[in-house]
């Protein structure tokens, strides 16, 4: 159900073609709520049936012209009703954490390994949001709108903080398992 609702997110802050769009998710909205290219597209057709969107007239007629969208009326209601209705958080899904879960019945063969890559790119995605904050939020930067965007970007940093610290936690518990953990006898 979010889709239509990050793409509409989307279209209100530019109009924008189906490829912009999918650029645009690469470098924003996509950190947080991922979509491919075709679901984008397949998107972008039902929200147009749906009466949220249209295309922009071309300013020139021309075949194979990229179509350009902007969402009407009807689709900005959509949005703020969907904004302001009452949702419970997901549940979280990690196979990181069933791996480490199933390890404990069956050994942790490779699992260090894993868990060191999983640090690096953790530290790798802090990083790249910290980037973001130094260049895109200087105190200045106090409207409404960008307080809202800030506090997103944030959300992330402080995930990636939470992960660096665990994945760090948990390759120090590696270090402190005996040789044999866990059902690693005969792997």
């Amino acid at each position: 159900m979010s889709l239509p609702h990050a793409i509409l997110t989307a279209l209100l802050e530019k109009p924008s073609s189906g490829l912009e769009l999918t650029r645009r998710f690469d470098k924003s909205i996509g950190y947080f709520w991922s979509a491919s290219h075709q679901q984008i597209y397949r998107e972008l057709g039902k929200l147009e049936a749906e009466g949220h969107i249209r295309t922009l007239p071309a300013e020139q007629p021309a075949r194979g012209q990229k179509k350009s969208y902007e969402v009407l009326p009807a689709g900005r209601a959509e949005l703020a009703r969907w904004t302001s209705e009452s949702q419970d958080p997901k549940p979280h899904r990690d196979a990181l954490l069933l791996r480490l879960r199933a390890a404990a019945v069956v050994g942790t063969a490779g699992l260090e390994t894993d868990i060191r890559r999983h640090l690096e790119l953790h530290r790798r995605q802090l990083a790249e949001y910290q980037e973001i904050e130094r260049r895109d939020f200087p105190p200045d930067r106090d409207s409404a709108e960008d307080r809202l965007r800030h506090l997103v970007l944030r959300a992330g940093i402080d995930l990636e903080t939470f992960w660096t610290g665990w994945l760090t936690h948990a390759l120090a518990e590696f270090g402190e398992l005996p040789r044999n953990a866990a059902g690693d006898e005969g792997v």
